[in-house]
């Protein structure tokens, strides 16, 4: 791996999508600082592939929806990396529960987590970029930003905030040279949605027009090219990684073949 000089951070890289894009970070030269809550070992593994594939990483730990925690993230970040010039905000939880049974508990972990959190890493990592001249920060959405997920009203609350917060971010931290955007990926197979339903793939693949669900490589694509100088005129927009999946709607008539015939 190539390194291009440039250094980011991703929150809740331990496993999933989050260890996904920390992975495809460096693999396009980006240094990389591996954040997690509480799954150290999960951490350990990111750190530990990226370190074999000849890249550069660090390991730092820290609750996303804390601000004392936070802030310290970005200062042991800084002290490592000397730099930052992307955070990726991924870090989140959700609850699987009908909206009559939601516990007020589960409701305040997951904006506390995934929204709360989104603000104020982006706030603290803002601070830094500001005075470095300029940056980049990519939210991870959902397509819940934009679909109603039945059972994850909480999750999709905040992935929502998170997409109008992207486009505020975008608005007022343009000035300083930081970019703000959103990847909303669409049916990712990793482990937590293999929990979901054991064949993932055979549910999901069927309901989307290019015929596959997606994979975390798919989300660190985008998430590298929205980091990068290819996309330096692109700021408070919402990327969408679904294969079309959430771009479409109900439709009576059956395919469009049959439709235009």
């Amino acid at each position: 791996m190539e390194s291009n000089g440039k250094c980011a951070l991703v929150t809740g890289a331990s496993k999933g999508v989050g260890r996904g894009i920390a992975i495809g970070l460096a693999r396009d030269g980006w240094s990389v600082t591996v954040n997690y809550n509480r799954d150290e070992q999960g951490a350990d593994e990111t750190a530990s592939t990226i370190r074999n594939g000849g890249g550069t990483c660090w390991v730092g730990a820290g609750d996303v929806g804390n601000s004392d925690a936070v802030k310290q993230m970005l200062a042991q970040h800084m002290e490592a990396a000397g730099s930052l010039d992307l955070l990726v905000n991924n870090a989140g939880v959700q609850t699987w529960a009908p909206l009559l049974e939601l516990e007020e508990t589960d409701w305040d972990r997951t904006i506390r987590t995934n929204l709360k959190g989104t603000f104020l890493c982006t706030q603290q990592a803002a601070l830094i970029m500001k005075d470095q001249g300029g940056g980049s920060i990519v939210n991870i959405g959902s397509g819940a930003n934009k679909a109603p997920f039945p059972n994850l009203v909480d999750y999709c609350a905040a992935k929502g905030g998170i997409e109008q917060f992207t486009v505020v971010a975008a608005v007022e931290l343009g000035r300083y040279g930081i970019r703000v955007n959103c990847v909303a990926p669409g049916c990712i197979e990793i482990e937590r949605t293999r929990e979901e339903s054991p064949d993932y793939a055979g549910t999901w693949s069927p309901l989307t027009p290019l015929g596959r669900v997606g994979q975390v490589e798919d989300v660190a694509d985008a998430v590298v090219f929205l980091a990068g100088d290819k996309a330096q005129f692109i700021a408070g927009q919402t990327l969408y990684v679904d294969g079309g999946l959430w771009s479409q709607i109900p439709w009576p008539y059956g395919s469009t073949e049959t439709a235009n015939d």
